[in-house]
């Protein structure tokens, strides 16, 4: 009986924070009616969450941060503050590389939160990202790797089998870091892993690039792109499904970022009825079946009836979507950080297995999660070298 009384109490605590969350997302104009209490689990399952930036840039922009306790403020000003700051890092960092690369002169496509910053996309509103994320052809990969090592970056040790993974299989090489700004770089040449069953074609994606205009006076020589409309949403839908983790799950803030996106892009009537079918181009039909579920569900999205009709037709048979409709939910929102659940726990490891069983075979992934489970083994033997 205890035990059930403690799963009822988890369960409630669970549903809090959940709604206290998406409330804050869905109507930010209602937060000045929370209670001390609840702001103090929204603080928390925001940050956690990694969209305090975003809540507190929704409360400034309606002028309500006036209207909140200076306490909670305090934390709100402070994560605009955190936002700003690592947004004028990375834009300089963005400017180092544009400089770098301009005698090069490769195509540059900009991703994600750099993306949604330069372009001033509706997803940038209090985002806080920790990388500049490039797409560039995969012929100008080695030569733009080569050029940023000449010039600064640095990638760091990593194993031969580790080297050989990001080259061989994923959509990225290694990660470099500069030496004095220490910022990180992806170089990305696609957008999913190169091991899944049908990744999407490059050349689709830098041939319906679009162009960005430079703000400033004194812009690099070298121009930047960014994803089409269509393949923006598509990108972090399939940055969601393709990259869950086993401690954080989904990433609330992925969905988010494209509900934010066909939210604005949906003014035009073309963007719906390019969607799906650029789904089916670049073979991401299910992660924007998924995404629009859930978007839908979960943060109140609208979209025409005739779009809704044609991403129907990339849904799982009935038996998956009722185990992905209990799953997701738990893997998605935050948990209440007093009273965490071991079945969420459970539906983040599941889907963690689904994102390996989608980026990789099954034998490549058995074989990837057992040298790595080999390699933390070594690691915590291994005699460590007194200092």
């Amino acid at each position: 009986m205890n035990q059930v009384h403690q799963l009822s109490v988890q369960t409630r605590h669970a549903r809090q924070a959940a709604s206290v969350l998406l409330n804050a997302l869905r109507q930010p104009h209602g937060l000045p009616k929370l209670s001390l209490e609840d702001w103090d689990l929204l603080l928390r399952v925001a940050r956690r969450s990694r969209l305090l930036g975003r809540i507190a840039a929704d409360l400034s922009q309606q002028n309500l941060l006036d209207q909140l306790p200076p306490s909670v403020v305090n934390h709100l000003q402070a994560a605009q503050q955190l936002v700003s700051h690592r947004q004028t890092v990375l834009s300089w960092e963005l400017n180092r590389l544009r400089w770098a690369l301009a005698d090069l002169n490769p195509p540059l496509i900009l991703l994600k939160g750099i993306a949604y910053h330069h372009a001033q996309l509706p997803p940038a509103r209090g985002r806080n990202f920790v990388d500049v994320d490039l797409l560039v052809p995969p012929a100008w990969i080695a030569p733009v790797e080569q050029r940023l090592l000449e010039r600064g970056w640095v990638q760091p040790k990593l194993s031969r089998y580790d080297d050989h993974y990001y080259r061989a299989w994923m959509h990225e090489i290694p990660p470099l870091r500069h030496r004095e700004r220490d910022n990180e770089v992806d170089l990305h040449h696609n957008i999913v892993p190169l091991t899944t069953r049908q990744p999407p074609e490059a050349a689709l994606l830098l041939s319906n690039s679009v162009a960005v205009a430079d703000l400033s006076a004194e812009a690099p020589p070298l121009p930047v792109r960014i994803l089409a409309p269509t393949d923006m949403v598509l990108h972090s839908l399939a940055h969601l499904w393709f990259d869950a983790q086993p401690d954080e799950g989904l990433r609330l803030r992925d969905l988010v970022d494209a509900a934010d996106l066909m939210r604005y892009f949906g003014h035009e009537a073309e963007f719906w009825t390019q969607l799906p079918q650029r789904a089916v181009a670049l073979h991401l039909e299910r992660p924007l079946f998924y995404g629009l579920r859930y978007a839908q569900r979960l943060l109140y999205l609208s979209a025409p009836a005739a779009t809704c009709r044609a991403v129907a037709k990339f849904a799982p048979s009935y038996p998956v979507l009722r185990v992905m409709d209990i799953l997701v939910p738990l893997a998605l929102m935050p948990e209440h950080p007093d009273f965490p659940r071991h079945r969420a726990a459970l539906a983040r490891w599941l889907l963690y297995i689904r994102a390996h069983w989608l980026r990789m075979p099954p034998l490549l992934t058995l074989r990837h999660l057992l040298y790595k489970s080999w390699a933390r083994l070594v690691q915590q033997v291994k005699p460590k070298t007194p200092v």
